[in-house]
């Protein structure tokens, strides 16, 4: 059986995120376009690709059982191979026969030692199970922790940071866990006074979001498709983040209110959307970014933002200015967006939280001594890891620069938020603003808001 350029395309982004460390989300549309793929076969390597990636130590477990050798014995093309034919038998809906009989052929094109015979005993050995008989067989043995880590295919230091972070709800983490490994909905915001909500529906099956009054989540198309989304007056943008960015602009504020600042802008999509908001009052933003080509990003999402607002390439803990309104949207972890970047998972190690701990401290102070006395100062991540949400308040309120406001009645205040009962009841007391991908279906989002003294 010829092996169709779809399994190709699902080859090569476990190629290139394995041993180039590509980020998935950027290169797969790079690789779709260069199989010339189209609906339902770009579908199928997207699933295939994005499917593995997230799978991959719940595959690995079942491999290993199968080989009777550890997965790291295994050459690294021919052990991506059974990954993804792992993937189709116990996760698609593909006939056996198939999956097996491609991912032979494959083993061949992606090595010159001869492991044919290799791949295609055990996908036979992982076809006699389906995938609850194999979620039993390898948690046996195991505790509480490791059983759920392996059978949801996260590491577990992550499975208790995200216990942790849910502190009395513990109860919820297998089914954020099992949100994890599925992909979110493709939402785009429709940025006010450049697009309305009703043109984007107006252009493809989609329907209004949750939560966000300029949100609209698609249910098939492609974004870059839409006249809006492709001249900058729209933008993808996850209903999480345009909450914070939503909040923020919420606050309730005294005296000047017309300069924004976005310490942390890359890639930009909070920057588009606080750009659109200041404009429509008559100020401006000012987004900063430390890299070059984050900053060149930002500047390419605000193209369609009307309005004299600013691209700075600037380090974020050293810059200066004095602003009504600051975000500081800090580098992390990213446990909360684990759905969108299946293989950020693999990348992240426990030290990584110490590691970013001082830098994030830093760019909060530094925020909060960009801020105009009375001003608001927004603190996010895309993390709810303890350590890098309310820890990092704590230490951060003992300096005596700011106070604490309440981000969750703020965000209960966004004019126009729909389904205001619903959201109130789904989200956790304040003072902080938690979102979360099993109760809110967004992203996994910490927001803190702080006035300036």
């Amino acid at each position: 059986m010829q092996v169709d350029e779809a399994r190709r395309a699902a080859y090569d982004l476990l190629y290139e995120v394995g041993v180039e460390g590509a980020y998935a989300n950027l290169v797969m549309p790079q690789i779709i376009e260069h199989y010339e793929l189209r609906g339902r076969d770009a579908a199928f390597a997207t699933e295939l690709a994005f499917g593995t990636l997230r799978l991959r130590d719940f595959l690995d477990a079942v491999i290993a059982k199968c080989a009777d050798r550890d997965p790291s014995r295994i050459e690294p093309p021919i052990l991506d191979v059974l990954r993804m034919g792992s993937y189709q038998l116990l996760a698609m809906r593909v006939p056996p026969h198939a999956a097996v009989a491609t991912s032979v052929e494959l083993s061949k094109r992606v090595t010159r030692n001869n492991a044919s015979g290799l791949v295609n005993a055990v996908l036979r050995k992982v076809d006699a199970h389906d995938r609850e008989a194999w979620t039993s067989i390898v948690q046996q043995g195991l505790d509480a922790d490791a059983a759920l880590a392996v059978t949801t295919s996260h590491p577990q230091w992550q499975v208790r940071a995200l216990g942790d972070a849910l502190r009395e709800h513990r109860d919820e983490l297998p089914q954020l866990l099992k949100i994890d490994n599925t992909a979110p909905t493709v939402t785009l915001v429709a940025r006010p006074g450049a697009c309305t909500v009703s043109e984007l529906l107006a252009e493809g099956d989609s329907e209004e979001g949750k939560w966000s009054p300029f949100a609209v989540r698609m249910h098939g198309g492609v974004p870059g498709a839409i006249s809006a989304v492709a001249h900058g007056r729209a933008a993808v943008q996850d209903e999480g983040s345009q909450l914070v960015a939503l909040t923020l602009a919420a606050a309730s504020i005294e005296g000047a209110d017309s300069q924004w600042l976005d310490l942390c802008a890359g890639p930009g999509g909070k920057a588009g959307l606080l750009a659109a908001l200041v404009y429509e009052q008559g100020g401006a933003l000012t987004a900063v970014e430390l890299q070059e080509h984050r900053a060149e990003l930002v500047g390419k999402t605000m193209r369609g933002v009307p309005g004299q607002h600013r691209v700075i390439t600037e380090d974020g803990t050293r810059f200066q200015g004095r602003f009504d309104r600051v975000l500081v949207d800090v580098p992390c972890t990213g446990l909360g967006v684990l759905r969108r970047r299946p293989e950020s998972r693999w990348r992240r190690a426990p030290g990584d939280v110490a590691a970013l701990a001082p830098l994030q401290r830093a760019l909060l102070r530094n925020a909060i001594a960009c801020t105009r006395p009375g001003g608001v100062i927004a603190y996010s991540t895309c993390s709810p890891h303890l350590a890098e949400t309310e820890f990092v308040i704590a230490d951060i309120l003992e300096d005596g620069t700011a106070d604490l406001v309440d981000a969750r009645s703020t965000a209960l205040t966004i004019p126009g938020l729909r389904n205001i009962a619903d959201f109130d009841a789904v989200t956790s007391p304040g003072p902080y603003l938690r979102l979360w991908p099993q109760r809110h279906d967004t992203d996994g989002m910490f927001l803190a808001l702080l006035r300036r003294r």
